[in-house]
């Protein structure tokens, strides 16, 4: 029945990668994983469920096409002046390196001139499609060391080609067809001819063409897809991979508006599409030779698994990278690709190769793609077990990361802020606004660059990183705050600062109440929950919103609801204060904590979050807007007798030894908060005013600077 029908053979493969996907999940497996063993069980060596190979493979080669068309899209153009050197000579030294050991290794084991060939070129290829897939899954795409893997995994797949050129080439020439050298003539050309034609439709009609199709979400969805698959097939015709001509469509749309919308409504599709991609691949795997080459395909796998990676590390190690970037960039060569099952395939058909070696060369792939995708998912803890020993692969002076650290003159830091997202700019912008000193950290290059133009210093970095600590002024900075909303890198933070005596502050950001409590007890001082807190201003303001503010009035006059920040000037001040009826503006309501106050007289107070509806003029509106929430005049905030908590020793001959806090009046007499005793190994945290102060007690008030000091003159006496 299955064998008969197309349909039911997809449900019984979407089904079976379904129940391995829950038991990955059960197992805490990643998917990967499970799809391609998905394929494996479906294919002809088990279950014999795939019979339909054409169509699946057609399935698996558009996914394949919108994953490398959604990296293109995302791809600016600026940084491949920047990464392309690094990317370029680390793709070509580890291709080079690569190919030459894995052929004295092939060769040591006693293979032919020509399967050892294969067997080095075969081991030189990553795969794209699953590196990309990892990195996107973990974020870390736009990270320096994802931007430099992704060019070197394309200087890879252009070199993949030209080998398949070349093989093709010597199968004419063995068939004796005198045309096979031509071949390389002919890809050149195509190629300057297919960028050519791509870089013309970006300048002279994408970008005309795409906003006339934006009138239509759908219509421009539809336009991406087609032209992923169309320069995908064109690029495939001219001798090119799909890849190759999927990422350049990307790339031509990279520069539009739309570029993140249609990357948002993509990426459903792609990660259905490329499941059938790892089945596909897990099926055609050849299992039917595979016993023989147990022992060949352990060595083998064990240099791609740590010899391409070490290749990495020692090239962008000289180049002046920081080992951390070096070693999970080098991570990602630690398999072996599809391009190499090809070449293995091609071989094959020409002769050139045996099907034991195409057995070793399909071990080798499962087993390295099997254990990579572990490595790279675990990337972090690896590295802070092997941080140490990396040191060698690292100049004293990693000037291509360190060019980029701009705040090594800052005297004093108020907030070393890590994570420049969406919700750490909007923190950014704030502090900034209260003029206090920050640092910044994030590990995508393009976000520091706009801050740096902001002139705001900045650091390249991953909170996870322990060698991150001895870089950042901590020493000098009085609070460190993480805007990234992940539980597994907040607590490393925090466990990194312990771990270096960090003096200062932290606060933490969380998801939900339960991230927060662990937050709390791995010791954070303040911890943000910016959903919950949004979710109370957005019911305050809908409250508002649907009680007072009109939906429509015919008269020269606008209105407009403010929220009055915690820093405006207008805070704390009466209406009568404001100069707003000189300018013609009104305040018609004001709602607080979800109460609305209507037609406020001129004595009431405005407090922080406030919100007000103002009526009057439009250009009169903006300059309220403008004055009501100026920032406030730093001479007015400023404390010159700061708030301080403070531990305090009595002696035993002081006057406070031997009296209850209800004769010492404590609170009236010191202008200071007593929270907490100290007594030995006991610890009295509710107080009252029964209690007797002990010569050796340690006392914990709270209170003005110069109070405390007065209190800490008395204690001793």
């Amino acid at each position: 029945m299955i064998a008969e029908n197309v349909f039911v053979e997809i449900a019984a493969i979407l089904g079976l990668a379904t129940l391995t996907g829950i038991i990955g999940q059960k197992l805490r497996q990643p998917l990967i994983i499970m799809f391609l063993a998905t394929g494996i069980l479906a294919g002809p060596s088990f279950l014999g469920i795939i019979q339909s190979h054409e169509q699946i493979e057609l399935l698996a080669h558009i996914g394949i096409a919108l994953l490398l068309f959604i990296v293109g899209l995302k791809l600016d153009l600026k940084l491949i002046r920047t990464t392309g050197p690094v990317a370029l000579a680390t793709g070509l030294g580890q291709i080079v390196f690569t190919s030459l050991i894995g052929f004295l290794l092939a060769a040591a084991m006693g293979m032919s001139f020509l399967s050892a060939a294969y067997v080095s070129v075969s081991l030189t290829f990553s795969s794209t499609i699953i590196i990309v897939k990892l990195l996107s899954d973990k974020k870390e795409i736009d990270s320096l060391h994802g931007q430099i893997a992704l060019g070197f995994l394309i200087v890879q797949d252009i070199a993949a080609i030209l080998a398949l050129v070349g093989l093709t080439t010597a199968g004419a020439s063995v068939s004796g067809e005198d045309t096979g050298y031509l071949l390389f003539l002919m890809v050149g050309l195509k190629g300057v001819w297919l960028l050519g034609t791509v870089a013309l439709l970006m300048k002279y009609v994408i970008p005309y063409l795409t906003r006339w199709l934006a009138h239509s979400l759908e219509l421009l969805t539809l336009f991406a897809i087609t032209w992923a698959v169309l320069l995908g097939a064109g690029s495939e015709l001219l001798g090119f991979s799909k890849e190759v001509g999927a990422f350049l469509a990307g790339v031509s749309l990279a520069s539009t508006t739309f570029r993140d919308s249609i990357g948002a409504r993509l990426t459903s599709l792609r990660d259905f599409l490329l499941l059938f991609f790892f089945i596909n691949l897990g099926a055609q795997l050849n299992w039917s030779m595979v016993g023989s080459q147990l022992g060949a395909s352990l060595i083998f796998s064990i240099f791609v698994l740590l010899g391409n990676p070490l290749i990495v590390l020692i090239i962008m190690g000289i180049m002046g990278y920081r080992r951390r970037t070096a070693f999970l960039a080098g991570l990602t060569v630690a398999q072996i690709s599809e391009f190499s099952l090809i070449v293995a395939a091609l071989g094959l058909s020409l002769g050139h190769i045996t099907e034991e070696t195409v057995g070793l060369i399909t071990l080798v792939g499962v087993v390295t793609i099997f254990l990579s995708t572990y490595m790279i998912l675990y990337s972090y803890p690896l590295y802070r077990v092997l941080s140490s020993p990396l040191k060698i692969f690292e100049r004293q002076n990693p000037y291509r990361e360190a060019a980029i650290d701009t705040f090594t003159e800052l005297k004093d830091v108020d907030v070393i802020l890590v994570g420049l997202g969406n919700y750490g700019s909007g923190l950014m912008e704030n502090f900034l606004r209260r003029k206090n000193v920050i640092v910044g950290v994030d590990f995508d290059p393009n976000t520091l660059e706009k801050w740096r133009k902001k002139g705001v210093p900045v650091f390249y970095g991953d909170m996870a990183d322990p060698e991150m600590h001895e870089h950042l002024p901590l020493k000098k900075a009085r609070w460190v705050i993480s805007a990234v909303r992940s539980q597994e890198m907040n607590l490393a933070l925090i466990h990194n600062l312990k771990k270096n005596n960090y003096a200062g502050k932290v606060a933490l950001t969380a998801r939900n109440s339960q991230e927060a409590a662990t937050f709390e007890r791995a010791g954070a001082n303040l911890i943000f929950q910016p959903f919950k807190d949004a979710t109370e201003q957005a019911a305050d303001a809908l409250t508002y919103a649907m009680d007072f503010l009109p939906e429509h009035v015919d008269w020269p006059v606008s209105f407009l609801e403010l929220r009055i920040r915690s820093d405006a000037l207008a805070a704390g001040k009466a209406i009568k204060e404001l100069p707003l009826s000189a300018s013609g503006i009104s305040i018609l309501a004001a709602s607080r904590g979800g109460r609305i106050f209507y037609e406020p007289t001129p004595e009431f107070r405005i407090f922080p979050s406030d919100r007000l509806l103002l009526i009057g003029h439009p250009d009169g509106l903006k300059e309220a807007e403008n004055m009501l929430n100026q920032l406030k005049p730093l001479k007015d905030t400023e404390e010159k007798d700061p708030f301080e908590i403070a531990e305090i020793m009595v002696s035993k001959h002081s006057d406070l030894s031997g009296r209850s806090l209800a004769e010492l009046h404590f609170r009236q007499q010191f202008n200071a908060t007593l929270i907490g005793i100290r007594r030995g190994d006991e610890q009295i945290t509710t107080i009252n005013p029964g209690e007797k102060v002990y010569g050796g007690d340690c006392l914990i008030v709270i209170g003005k600077a110069g109070a405390i000091n007065e209190l800490k003159n008395l204690a001793p006496l």
